[in-house]
């Protein structure tokens, strides 16, 4: 179900393993024209613009895209009822591959802790794929032959919905703020979805704990695997912690002084959700076995990734900034907290349910001027009237124009939506190449 990345790697691994495939999908073949064509050739079934009932009535297993909200599609519930497995693609994935898998998730970070946990396992020579949600889906790991030692995949609640037996080696949960809320009922709900990355585990696997999120630390005590925690504070537990300006791995079989990682002004990433994420990296690291120099070398040499506090250009004087990935309240705050000039902000899109009051303070200590994008406008200025300037625009090269004109040297003029990007682009990083093509044409 679902003709995007996931699902055409999940049907050329079903097909590859002698499955017979039928592919529905709610858009029309006018969409669906570069799917269509990766899989031309290929013995499957093909129904599109829906997802009819016929579809299923024969079906033995049912993948679903994690787009796809399983109380939404009467057939598959039908299906489920009837007591056919219904899975999502990392499922089947982790079904065939051979090599032990490190799973992140979390509202914020998981996507850059996904990356830097790849590079350190590939600084300490191991064979590493890396992908998930993050880009490669699963499938492809099993489909491509090789000897992986590691996989590494960054899981969304999305996917965790319709895990049955994945069981990571190494689980790793930064945090969990409210997101989604256009999907779930409630924000229990949510959260129970990101804590089933932990479902399967046992007492030979690991979990890494993030201490700093009070919800994620109150859940340690029902985790049956072994448990790491990562902090800004230091612990007693076994863990990666930032002590005195320097990151250190606490064993409890170790001297109490801890094994000192890199100093935090060696970490060439703005922000304390970063330093989050380092620590999170740093902890899947010293898990597995690696040793510490190649973790030192891995988080030195890391620039971040794209639509990530990605610095675009210097123009005037003012540091144009895209961090088209901040979907969610929590990552706005995040994004602001990383800087200590003053900043524009571009902010708005599709509203996920979204509490926009929580930044009140941060924009009135840090934002000089808001201006407002797409669907939520009226909603952000509901929310945040009286704070500060907001202006309301048509669109991206609008926006980008008018902090143009407001921002002074010394400003920083930041893309950090809050809100999702659908109402006006493909996808996140449309809209953040986009940003990154109006700030070029200045």
């Amino acid at each position: 179900m679902g003709l995007g990345r996931s699902g055409q790697a999940a049907t050329r691994l079903l097909i590859q393993r002698g499955a017979r495939v039928t592919v529905t999908d709610r858009r029309p073949a006018a969409e669906l024209e570069g799917p269509l064509a990766v899989l031309k050739g290929s013995p499957v079934r093909y129904e599109i613009g829906g997802h009819p009932e016929s579809a299923f009535q024969d079906a033995d297993l049912v993948v679903m895209s994690p787009g796809i909200p399983l109380d939404r599609v009467g057939p598959a519930r039908a299906a489920q009822a009837r007591g056919v497995p219904v899975i999502g693609e990392i499922e089947l994935g982790f079904g065939f591959a051979t090599a032990p898998v490190v799973a992140i998730t979390g509202t914020n970070g998981k996507s850059s802790t996904t990356a830097l946990t790849g590079e350190i396992l590939k600084a300490a020579g191991r064979r590493v794929f890396i992908g998930g949600n993050l880009g490669r889906p699963l499938c492809e790991a099993v489909l491509e032959k090789t000897e992986w030692d590691w996989i590494v995949v960054e899981v969304s609640s999305f996917q965790l919905e319709t895990v049955r037996t994945f069981r990571p080696r190494v689980a790793v949960l930064l945090n969990v703020t409210p997101n989604h809320l256009d999907r779930y009922r409630s924000l229990e709900e949510y959260r129970t979805a990101k804590a089933r990355i932990f479902e399967n585990q046992t007492a030979d696997d690991a979990a890494v704990i993030n201490a700093d999120d009070p919800w994620v630390l109150k859940r340690a005590d029902l985790i049956r695997s072994r448990r790491v925690f990562i902090g800004r504070t230091r612990r007693p537990e076994p863990g990666v912690y930032l002590d005195s300006g320097r990151v250190v791995s606490v064993d409890a079989s170790r001297s109490s002084g801890g094994l000192e990682i890199l100093r935090r002004d060696e970490i060439p990433l703005r922000g304390d959700h970063n330093l989050e994420n380092v620590l999170a990296a740093s902890a899947v690291g010293i898990v597995s076995g690696c040793p510490v120099r190649q973790i030192r070398e891995a988080v030195r040499g890391f620039k971040g990734l794209e639509h990530r506090l990605e610095p675009v250009r210097k123009r005037n004087g003012v540091l144009y900034v895209n961090d088209s990935k901040a979907t969610t309240v929590a990552a706005l705050a995040k994004a602001l907290e990383a800087f200590s000039e003053t900043i524009v902000l571009i902010a708005g899109g599709r509203d996920k349910g979204g509490e926009f009051t929580l930044v009140r303070d941060l924009l009135r200590r840090r934002v000089k001027t808001a201006l407002l994008i797409g669907e939520s406008r009226p909603i952000l200025r509901a929310a945040w009237a009286g704070l500060l300037p907001l202006v309301e625009v048509d669109g991206l090269e609008e926006a980008v124009q008018r902090a143009a004109q407001i921002a002074g040297p010394g400003d920083v003029v930041l893309l950090s939506p809050a809100c999702s990007s659908f109402d006006m682009f493909r996808d996140f990083e449309d809209r953040g190449d986009r940003f990154k093509e109006a700030v070029n044409r200045l």
